[in-house]
C-alpha cells in the first residue's frame, strides 16, 4: 500500500475508535482484545519472548531501557543489533536492512533506539494527524514539523491533496530557518516547547494550531507562547518509544489508550506515577511492559471534551532527575522535579527561565537569566533553604550563576540530577 494510503487508513481507524469508545469500560474491553492478539501474534516472534508461555500481559517481565539496550536484537523481529543502528546513524543513514530506524536525543544519559516497519511509521503519522487535525481530509492544512528525526522518516508524505507538510531541522538551530517557516505560513506547527518559545519571541510563529511535542511543556514556556500568539498550546506526549498522548481541544492531555496499554508504578510518596507501556499496534519492535522514565500526575476528573481516555494533569519530569539529597539523619530524601521547579519560580515573579542541577549530596547549582538582579539570587537561595529545612535536609550548598543556554540539539531539562548516591559522600 502506498505510504499516504497507509496514513489515511490509520487516520480513519483512529477517528472511528474515537466515536466507538464512549466509556472507560469500552476502552478496557478494546484493550483486552488487542492485547490478547498482541500476545498471541507479535510477542512470540521476537527472541526475548520466544518459547515463553504467556497467557496474560502480567506473565511478561518488566523491561527498562538498560535491559532493552543490553540485547536490543532480541526485542525486534529482524534481529537488528544496537551496534548496527548506531553505525547507520553515524553514517547519516536512517535504515538498517531496509527497516526505518531512529534514536532519542538522550535525555536519560544514554540514547534510546527504535526499529519500525515502513507501514508502522505511516500508521504513526495517520494516528497523530487524526488526534490533532481531525478535519484534515476535508480541509486543507499546512503543517510544519520540527521534531527530532522527522525530516527523513516522513519525507515521502510531504505532499498530499489536503495537506502540505514541511520539515525543519532542529540540528540547524531555529534562527537558521525561522524566516523560511514564516514564508511557508503554516496553520499548524508541532515542535518542542523551547522551539515554539523561541519562535514566539522572534514573532515568527504564525500558526493558529500550536502543538508542543518531544519535551515536557513547562508552564513557563506555555505562558510566553500563548501571550505572544494568542493561541492555545496543546501538548503531545511522545518519545522514542511511541505516541502516548495528545491534548484535546479543551487543553487536557489524554493518554493514547486506543493504541497503548498503561500500567502504573508509584514514585515514592510523591503522588506521581511512572508508566509501564505496552504498544499493541507495533510488531517489528515489541514494547511490552516497558518502564518509561517519566513522572505523571494523573487526573481523576472527567474532561469536558467527553473522552473516556485517561486524563493527565501534568507531566512533571523524569524519574532519574529526582534529586536525592542527604539529610541530617544520614538518609537520602527524594525531591521531585515539580517541587524544585515550584520553589524556584515562586521565589521571584521575574524568573521566566532557570536551570537547577544537583551536583553533590547537598550541593545545588542554579542558573538564572542575565536580566535578573541580585534580589533574584537571594530569593532563590532562601526558597531552597526553606524547602531543605522543611524536609529535614539541613544546610545546602547553593551556587547561583548567570546565563542560560538553550540546547536545540537535545532535550531541554530545567531540573537535572548529575550526582547519585553511588558516587559516594565526601
Amino acid at each position: 500500500m502506498p505510504p499516504i494510503l497507509t496514513a489515511v487508513s490509520a487516520f480513519w481507524r483512529t477517528r472511528s475508535l474515537a466515536r466507538r469508545l464512549k466509556t472507560s469500560d469500552d476502552v478496557r474491553a478494546w484493550q483486552a482484545r488487542r492485547i490478547e492478539a498482541f500476545l498471541a501474534r507479535s510477542v512470540p516472534r521476537v527472541r526475548a519472548y520466544a518459547g515463553r508461555p504467556v497467557d496474560r500481559l502480567a506473565d511478561l517481565p518488566i523491561v527498562d531501557k538498560a535491559s532493552l539496550l543490553a540485547d536490543f536484537a532480541a526485542f525486534n523481529r529482524p534481529g537488528i543489533t544496537v551496534d548496527e543502528v548506531r553505525s547507520a546513524i553515524d553514517r547519516g543513514e536512517d535504515r538498517v536492512r531496509g527497516y526505518p530506524i531512529g534514536q532519542s536525543t538522550g535525555t536519560s544519559g544514554n540514547r534510546g533506539y527504535f526499529v519500525i516497519s515502513e507501514a508502522e511509521r505511516f500508521v504513526w503519522l495517520g494516528t497523530i494527524l487524526a488526534k490533532t487535525l481531525p478535519d484534515i481530509l476535508w480541509r486543507r492544512h499546512r503543517v510544519a514539523l520540527a521534531l527530532p528525526g522527522f525530516s527523513t522518516l516522513y519525507r515521502s508524505a510531504e505532499r498530499g491533496r489536503r495537506i502540505a507538510l514541511r520539515f525543519f531541522d532542529l540540528a540547524q538551530g531555529v534562527d537558521a530557518w525561522a524566516d523560511q517557516l514564516a514564508e511557508f505560513a503554516p496553520d499548524t506547527i508541532v515542535a518542542p516547547p523551547k522551539v515554539l518559545r523561541r519562535l514566539a519571541e522572534m514573532d515568527r510563529l504564525p500558526a493558529r494550531n500550536i502543538f508542543s511535542g518531544a519535551e515536557v511543556l513547562d508552564p513557563l514556556d506555555r505562558r510566553v507562547i500563548e501571550a505572544a500568539t494568542g493561541a492555545q498550546v496543546r501538548e503531545i506526549y511522545m518519545a522514542t518509544e511511541g505516541l502516548f498522548g495528545v491534548a484535546c481541544p479543551q487543553g487536557t492531555l489524554h493518554l493514547a489508550e486506543d493504541a497503548v496499554h498503561f500500567e502504573w508504578q508509584p514514585s515514592g510518596d510523591s503522588g506521581l506515577a511512572i508508566p509501564l507501556i505496552t504498544d499493541f499496534t507495533r510488531s517489528t519492535q515489541v514494547m511490552a511492559r516497558y518502564r518509561m522514565n517519566d513522572l505523571l500526575a494523573l487526573s481523576d476528573r472527567p474532561c469536558a471534551c467527553g473522552s473516556p481516555l485517561q486524563a493527565v494533569a501534568r507531566i512533571e519530569g523524569r524519574q532519574d532527575d529526582v534529586f536525592q539529597l542527604l539529610a541530617a539523619d544520614g538518609r537520602f530524601r527524594m525531591v521531585t522535579p515539580d517541587v524544585l521547579r515550584n520553589a524556584v519560580i515562586d521565589s521571584d515573579r521575574a524568573i521566566d527561565d532557570f536551570r537547577i542541577v544537583q551536583t553533590g549530596p547537598r550541593s545545588i547549582a542554579i542558573a538564572l537569566s542575565d536580566r535578573l538582579g541580585a534580589a533574584a539570587d537571594d530569593a532563590v537561595k532562601a526558597a531552597l533553604t526553606t524547602l531543605a529545612e522543611d524536609i529535614g535536609i539541613g544546610a545546602l550548598e547553593i551556587t547561583v550563576t548567570r546565563g542560560i543556554a538553550i540546547p536545540f540539539d537535545r532535550k531541554l531539562r530545567r531540573v537535572r540530577r548529575e550526582w547519585s548516591p553511588d558516587q559516594g559522600v565526601i
